[in-house]
C-alpha cells in the first residue's frame, strides 16, 4: 500500500524551519499535469502545476501551515491577514484547525464570491476597508505592530518557507528542475519562494532564504530554472517599475499595485535571467477558458495569467524550443465562476424522462 501524503511539514521538514506545533491540513503534493495542447502551441513540453488541489484550493495553504504552526509555538491566539480572498480563505482554515481566531482585512467589494464564503464558513472576523489590499496591508501590519496579533501575510517569513515546497515537488517528479517556471505575480511572494526552493534543491542560497539546515543538504537539483513572472496589464507595478496607485483586473487574487516581496521577485528575476511581463484582462479570460476546454483544469483568473504570459512569449518567438517548461496555476476556479461562466447561459435544456428524449437532444 503506498504511504499517504502527510502534508508539506512531515514530507520536507528537514528542509524547513522547525516547529513544535505542526498545524496542518495535508496540503501540498499537488498535480503536475502534462499539457499536450500547450506542447502544441509552444513548441516546448509544458507542465501545470495545479495548486488548486490544496485543502483550500489554492497555493496559500503551503504557506500558512508553517506560519499558523509558528504561531501557536509562540502562544499567540489570534492571527490577522490582508487578502484579495485566498489568504483569507486559507488563514481561517488554518486558525480553525490550530484554535485560534482569525481577522481578515479585505478591500470592500473586491473579493470573489468563492473565497469570502470560505472565510465566512471557517468563522473568520471580516473587516472591509474602503480601499485597495495595499491599504488593508498597511493597516494589518499597524495592528500585528502594536497589538497581540500575528501576522500572516506573505511577508511572515514562514508563509515562503511553506511556499517553497512546491520547487521541490517539481523536482521530485521531473527528477531536475525545469529550463522555465512561469508563475502569476501579485504580492510576488509566490515567485519569491519557488526561487528560494530551486535554489536550495540545487545547493545555492538565495537572500530571501532562512539560515537554517536547508543550505547545508545535499543537492537535489543539477540546476535552476529561468523564473518568468507574469502580472495583470492593469496591476503591473513590477512591469512599469513604479507602484500602480489604483491596480485594477478582472484576476483579483494578482490586484495589487505595490507588492511587498518586490525586491525579493526582482532578485529572482534577474538571479535566473528571467523576465516578468504583463498580459491583459482578455488575454487571461481566453486562457482560463482555454485551460479547461483543451487541457481539462479549471483555474480562477489569477491562476490562467502564467500560461497567458507563456502562451503570448511564445507568440513572440521567446519559448525554446522543446525547454521543459513548469506553469503554476495557483487556484481552483470555483474559487470566482461567475467570472468565468460570464455570459454563459446556465439553463441546460429541459427534455422528458425518456432514453428517446435524450437521444434526440444529443443527436444520436
Amino acid at each position: 500500500m503506498a504511504r499517504p501524503w502527510r502534508g508539506i511539514i512531515a514530507e520536507y521538514g528537514d528542509r524547513l524551519p522547525h516547529v513544535e506545533n505542526v498545524v496542518t491540513l495535508n496540503e501540498g503534493g499537488t498535480p503536475l499535469v502534462h499539457a499536450p495542447h500547450l506542447d502544441a502551441l509552444t513548441g516546448a513540453t509544458v507542465y501545470v502545476k495545479v495548486e488548486g488541489a490544496n485543502p483550500t484550493g489554492s497555493f496559500k495553504d503551503r504557506g500558512m501551515t508553517m506560519a499558523i504552526s509558528r504561531v501557536v509555538d509562540e502562544g499567540v491566539t489570534l492571527v490577522a491577514a490582508a487578502s484579495t480572498g485566498n489568504t483569507s480563505a486559507s488563514a481561517a482554515a488554518y486558525a480553525v484547525r490550530a484554535g485560534i481566531g482569525c481577522a481578515v482585512i479585505l478591500p470592500a467589494g473586491k473579493i470573489a464570491a468563492g473565497k469570502l464564503a470560505q472565510a465566512i464558513v471557517h468563522g473568520a472576523t471580516l473587516v472591509a476597508v474602503d480601499g485597495n489590499f495595499d491599504d488593508c496591508l498597511r493597516i494589518v501590519r499597524g495592528l500585528t505592530d502594536s497589538y497581540p496579533v500575528a501576522l500572516v501575510n506573505s511577508i511572515n517569513p514562514y508563509r515562503l518557507q511553506g511556499q517553497k515546497t512546491a520547487a521541490f515537488e517539481v523536482v521530485d517528479v521531473l527528477g531536475d528542475a525545469p529550463d522555465i517556471h512561469v508563475l502569476p505575480v501579485g504580492n510576488a511572494g509566490n515567485i519569491t519562494a519557488y526561487w528560494m526552493g530551486y535554489s536550495e534543491y540545487a545547493g545555492r542560497r538565495t537572500s530571501a532564504a532562512f539560515e537554517d539546515s536547508a543550505g547545508r543538504l545535499a543537492p537535489v537539483a543539477s540546476r535552476v530554472p529561468r523564473m518568468w513572472g507574469v502580472q495583470a496589464e492593469g496591476a503591473a507595478p513590477l512591469v512599469k517599475g513604479v507602484p500602480v496607485e489604483h491596480p485594477e483586473t478582472v484576476a483579483t487574487a494578482i490586484r495589487i499595485g505595490n507588492p511587498a516581496s518586490w525586491g525579493y521577485a526582482i532578485e529572482a528575476r534577474d538571479s535566473s535571467g528571467g523576465w516578468i511581463e504583463s498580459v491583459t484582462d482578455a488575454q487571461i479570460l481566453d486562457t482560463q477558458a482555454m485551460l479547461a476546454a483543451k487541457v481539462g483544469v479549471f483555474v480562477e483568473p489569477a491562476s490562467a495569467a502564467s500560461v497567458a504570459g507563456l502562451v503570448q512569449a511564445a507568440g513572440r518567438g521567446l519559448v525554446p524550443e522543446g525547454a521543459t517548461i513548469v506553469c503554476t496555476v495557483t487556484g481552483n476556479g470555483l474559487k470566482d465562476t461567475a467570472t468565468a461562466l460570464g455570459s454563459h447561459i446556465v439553463e441546460p435544456t429541459v427534455i422528458a424522462p425518456t432514453v428517446e428524449a435524450a437521444v434526440q437532444a444529443l443527436g444520436l
